[in-house]
């Protein structure tokens, strides 16, 4: 009894694994590349805006004066000769009372005129002091949108076996498409 208590088990768990689709030759299922016939692949597309930088040099033109040189200090020599070679010059000149006042207006006179000339001398490179013109480069840049359109993939509707699909894929494949193909029993 124990032995045939032994064989119905084992008949019922062979049984069971048999209705379960279990077999020795469904564990592997069968894989092979087979091609669908693509019906439509169309492109999706995206736009983008890649900035670019827009850029250019010019030039400006600015106005510099020379740094004025040194201003020497103002000569009284000039006016003490001048004065004096101006008052004896003028006491030459008449007599009398004109003779006083020809020699004042002579000194004031020549103390004018050799100031004038000893003073100039020292001070003449600062006055005509010509402007010089420089130019410079400016760069100016300024961001352009830029907008372009990117294919990111393609909506691709195939048939296989009567039946269609559709599969968003990285590249248009063309007329048929390659496909791995696994077939599994169901129980």
């Amino acid at each position: 009894m124990m032995i045939n208590l032994k064989k119905s088990i084992t008949f019922a768990a062979l049984t069971s694994l048999f209705s379960l689709g279990v077999t020795s030759t469904s564990v592997h299922a069968a894989d092979f590349e087979d091609f669908a016939r693509v019906i439509n692949a169309t492109p999706q597309v995206e736009r983008i805006n890649v900035p670019r930088q827009d850029c250019r040099t010019e030039y400006e033109t600015s106005q510099r004066y020379p740094a004025p040189e040194r201003v020497q200090e103002r000569s009284t020599g000039g006016a003490i000769l001048g004065g004096l070679a101006g008052g004896l010059l003028g006491s030459q000149v008449g007599g009398g009372n004109g003779k006083i006042a020809a020699a004042a207006v002579g000194a004031v006179t020549g103390a004018l005129v050799g100031d004038r000339m000893d003073n100039n001398s020292n001070n003449s490179n600062n006055y005509n002091a010509q402007p010089r013109y420089e130019s410079r480069p400016v760069r100016e840049c300024r961001n352009i949108d830029s907008w372009e359109t990117r294919t990111t993939g393609y909506a691709v509707t195939y048939e296989y076996n009567n039946r269609t699909y559709t599969s968003v894929m990285p590249y248009d494949p063309g007329a048929r498409l390659r496909l791995h193909v696994t077939l599994t029993p169901r129980p």
